[in-house]
């Protein structure tokens, strides 16, 4: 590859800026993957934050589609007193005791703490507890532990009859592995062009397909990532 590197000006050799700005062994992972060559660190750089922005717009569908239609579900079948969110003995927030390593752990700590924080900064308005929730609250909700709590009697309606809780889990727990390297502006080709993250992506696409097929549509027909991953310095 010749001439001006892509988001360098004048194709210019950064200065030691660029490590004051990333650290040095931030940047030292770019300039591993070029060896050793400053310009082109500072593009690929520049190109990881292109993916990671492309990642999140995809991400961030899934979140919204995931959780308005775990909201739906519930809602319709929840027979509490309150919201399930605001209701201390919903499921997704009334303590769920299990023995791990031999000790009694309540397993929906960090959830309650999660709605509670939620209220704390928007107020107890439904709509606003829920998009104030983390990505990480909705790839929970499918963890093994509650399988007979959550799963069973209530999200899986949101879901093709059949679908597997278990498969569900781990492609949201590989999204959100993505999902969080990205808003952390962290490497995402990790020595493997694209593999993990396009691993990611696909399953992406796949529970779109299962949730809601339209936007799967829209969001098949509008990514940019494919496109991104193309122009990799």
């Amino acid at each position: 590859m010749s001439g001006p590197v892509p988001g360098i000006v004048g194709g210019t050799d950064p200065g030691l800026w660029v490590e004051e700005w990333l650290s040095t062994p931030r940047f030292g992972r770019y300039l591993a993957e070029t060896a050793g060559d400053r310009g082109r660190a500072l593009a690929a750089y520049e190109w990881n934050l292109k993916v990671g922005a492309a990642l999140m717009r995809d991400v961030a569908h899934l979140e919204v589609a995931l959780r308005n239609a775990y909201d739906r579900v519930m809602r319709r079948r929840w027979r509490g007193q309150s919201h399930w969110l605001l209701d201390p003995i919903s499921p997704a927030v009334a303590p769920l005791w299990r023995t791990l390593r031999g000790r009694r752990t309540d397993l929906n700590t960090q959830n309650r703490a999660s709605v509670a924080e939620a209220v704390t900064r928007c107020g107890a308005k439904p709509g606003a507890v829920i998009a104030e929730l983390s990505f990480g609250f909705w790839r929970r909700c499918t963890d093994p532990a509650y399988e007979k709590t959550l799963w069973v009697p209530y999200l899986h309606h949101a879901w093709p009859k059949k679908t597997s809780r278990a498969t569900l889990d781990r492609g949201l727990a590989m999204i959100n592995v993505a999902r969080n390297r990205a808003s952390h502006h962290e490497p995402l080709f990790g020595g493997r062009p694209g593999r993990d993250l396009v691993a990611a992506h696909r399953e992406i696409l796949h529970l779109l397909d299962l949730l809601l097929p339209d936007l799967s549509t829209h969001v098949r027909a509008t990514t940019t990532l494919t496109t991104v991953l193309g122009e990799r310095p």
